[in-house]
C-alpha cells in the first residue's frame, strides 16, 4: 500500500471544526511568499500552482496541485511565513479550515497526526532525491527525479499513470537543461517505454 503523500482529510470531519467552502477565480491568488499561514487548504475542485520566484523573476514550480489534494499544511505547525506563492490555474473550490481548529483537530485525531507525519517524510523523501538527481549528468536522470517527485504527491501507482502537467519549458526551467535536449531526451524516454506522449501530454 502506497504511503499518504499529500494530505486528504474527510470533508465531513473538517466542517466539524467549522471549515468553510471558499470559490477563486482562475489565476487568482490564494496566498503570496511572505504572508502569515493562517488556513489549511484543501483542494474540492480546481487546480492550484504552487511556485516561487529567484532574485532574478525566474519562476520555480513546485507542485501543479488538483481535486482531493492540499497545499501550505508543513506552514501550519512552524512560526514561519511562507516560503511559496499558491494560486488558482482554473475556477477553484476549496475547503479551508482556520489554523487555531486545524491543529485541535491534529490533537484530538491521533490517525490524522500519523498521516500527516507520512505526508511530510515522504514529500522530505522524495523533494531530497530530486535534488540528488538533478546534479546528474544524464538528462534523464534529472528528468525522472522530477517526474518521481511530482508523482509522488498522487495516488498515480502504475506506469504511465501520471500525466505530468508541465511544458517542455517549465521541465527544462526546473531540471536546469535547455528545451531542445528536454524535448529530444522525452523523445527517447517514450521509444524506451519510460514514459507515453498522447496528443503532447507526457504520462509517467
Amino acid at each position: 500500500m502506497k504511503t499518504i503523500s499529500c494530505m486528504k482529510i474527510d470533508e465531513q470531519l473538517l466542517k466539524s471544526y467549522s471549515a468553510e467552502i471558499k470559490t477563486y477565480k482562475e489565476k487568482e491568488i490564494i496566498f503570496r511568499e511572505g504572508d502569515s499561514p493562517n488556513f489549511y487548504y484543501q483542494i474540492i475542485e480546481g487546480a492550484v500552482k504552487v511556485n516561487n520566484f529567484n532574485d532574478e523573476g525566474k519562476e520555480f514550480i513546485h507542485n501543479i496541485l488538483g481535486k482531493g489534494q492540499s497545499f501550505g499544511d508543513a506552514h501550519l505547525f512552524i512560526d514561519k511565513k511562507y516560503t511559496v506563492n499558491a494560486y488558482t490555474l482554473k475556477p477553484t473550490t476549496l475547503i479551508i479550515l482556520p489554523k487555531k481548529n486545524f491543529i485541535n483537530l491534529v490533537k484530538e485525531h491521533p490517525h490524522i497526526s500519523l498521516e500527516i507525519n507520512a505526508c511530510l517524510s515522504l514529500r522530505l523523501y522524495f523533494k531530497m532525491k530530486m535534488m540528488h538527481d538533478m546534479v546528474s549528468q544524464h538528462p534523464s536522470a534529472r528528468i525522472l527525479g522530477l517526474f518521481n517527485y511530482l508523482k509522488s504527491y498522487t495516488d498515480c501507482e502504475d506506469q504511465h499513470s501520471f500525466n505530468v502537467k508541465l511544458t517542455r519549458q517549465q521541465i527544462a526551467d526546473l531540471t536546469g537543461l535547455r528545451v531542445e535536449t528536454i524535448i529530444r531526451t522525452i523523445k527517447k524516454m517514450e521509444k524506451e517505454n519510460m514514459v507515453k506522449i498522447e496528443d503532447r501530454k507526457i504520462f509517467y
